[in-house]
């Protein structure tokens, strides 16, 4: 999907046919007049729910990495692990490309989506648009889908699992912050309209 606005083009998900977008009412959707797939919908403050979800991520964010993730326990022994430590792990066994993959996936992608939905829904919650917002949206709307902390804590999960056996460990506030983070994130997706955001950054252009 490109820049939309009211009477741009937009190409269906599913089976790439191209129509005029038009303005919709509270509720409605627009749907493909092809395949049926729904494209877009307008829903009442959309952007005011999907910025208290993205103020409520970031700072379980900041929470998931200030705290300890897990502990592990072994035979009197005991090591404290948090959310970085897995990728400077990797990078410090000489799994560098891996290491950092990690800590993008994990870390660094999920706060720039952050930062970035921040600085472009503030503003537009207040009716103005500040400097590269439309720049900040497209990046944005890039690297959503290498922002992938689902596979991270599908990882954590199975190592658990396989480690419960064998050793006593202890989740750590940083555990539950992070998998929070995941619902809220999910919930700032979910509430988001990237085609009404594209329409309001259109038409306060200078």
């Amino acid at each position: 999907m490109s820049k939309i606005g009211n009477n741009s083009l937009i190409a269906c998900h599913d089976c790439d046919l191209l129509f005029r977008t038009r303005p919709l009412r509270n509720n409605e959707r627009a749907a493909c007049p092809r395949c049926g797939a729904v494209l877009y919908h307008k829903r009442p403050r959309t952007i005011s729910r999907a910025l208290i979800y993205s103020l409520t991520a970031l700072i379980f964010f900041g929470l998931a990495n200030l705290f300890p993730f897990m502990t592990f326990k072994l035979q009197g022994r005991e090591q404290v692990t948090f959310l970085a430590s897995g990728g400077l792990e990797l990078f410090q066994q000489g799994f560098r490309g891996l290491g950092v993959l990690v800590l993008s996936v994990g870390f660094l992608l999920p706060l720039l989506k952050i930062i970035g939905t921040l600085y472009v829904l503030i503003p537009l919650e207040f009716n103005f648009v500040v400097w590269k917002a439309r720049e900040t949206f497209k990046f944005v709307e890039a690297i959503t889908p290498w922002a992938m902390m689902e596979v991270l804590m599908l990882g954590v999960i199975v190592a658990y699992v396989k480690l419960i056996d064998i050793t006593t460990i202890v989740l750590g506030v940083s555990l539950y912050s992070f998998a929070a983070l995941i619902i809220f994130m999910t919930l700032s997706a979910a509430a988001l309209e990237p085609i009404e955001v594209w329409a309001r950054l259109e038409q306060r252009r200078p």
